[in-house]
């Protein structure tokens, strides 16, 4: 049977035990082989250049994860010597599984709203499925008219049929409100973050003098 697979990409400025829970809820929920978790070397939609380096980052997503089933750190963005483009990083897999893998891309319901903005973004949906979650925290814009017909298909599509590309679903994560903007300033006050960062990413953090430590 053809591999379902996952991906999930971000900044992970640091990654936090919340974005492990919401990769390993994707994997679960859709039943997905594997997931991949991509640190984005050179985040071209960010206003601020990320506080840790590419090289950091993908260091803390490993300490993170760790070798959970399922959930596989992939270093192809920071090896990219340029700007990290998602259409890239789903053609490149896309021609690494074949064409009748389900290929799921894991998004928040404010980057789907912004999505008309990404590089090549009718693309993706020639690529991958969009599995969509909404932060409980943060209110989900206004869907562009060229992505609201799709949002409502999803409320009749057939989720129990395997599909390779095109659609999107709305998935039942945990409600996370953690954010790696307020660790980061957590522990630039000082502040403990038990609870939201994996012990060897606190120590990682201070070993590299990282957010102020």
């Amino acid at each position: 049977m053809s591999p379902r697979i996952g991906v999930f990409g971000g900044t992970f400025d640091p990654m936090h035990l919340a974005h492990r829970d919401m990769a390993r809820a994707l994997r679960d929920e859709l039943a997905l082989d594997k997931v991949h978790i991509v640190p984005a070397g050179q985040p071209y939609h960010r206003a601020q250049a990320p506080q840790a380096s590419a090289e950091q980052r993908l260091a803390m997503a490993r300490l993170t994860l760790g070798d959970e089933a399922g959930l596989w750190v992939d270093a192809r963005e920071v090896r990219r010597p340029r700007p990290a483009y998602t259409v890239e990083t789903l053609t490149e897999l896309r021609a690494e599984y074949g064409e009748a893998a389900e290929l799921w891309l894991l998004i928040g319901g404010d980057s789907l709203a912004a999505l008309p903005g990404w590089r090549h973004w009718q693309q993706i949906f020639t690529l991958a499925n969009l599995a969509v979650w909404q932060r409980p925290d943060l209110p989900t814009p206004p869907l562009p008219p060229e992505l609201a017909a799709r949002w409502q298909a999803r409320q009749v599509a057939d989720f129990s049929k395997r599909t390779q590309y095109g659609t999107i679903r709305a998935l039942t994560l945990p409600a996370q409100a953690v954010s790696a903007t307020a660790i980061r300033q957590a522990l630039a006050a000082g502040q403990p973050c038990a609870g939201l960062l994996a012990p060897a990413v606190v120590d990682y953090i201070n070993q590299q003098h990282l957010y102020g430590r």
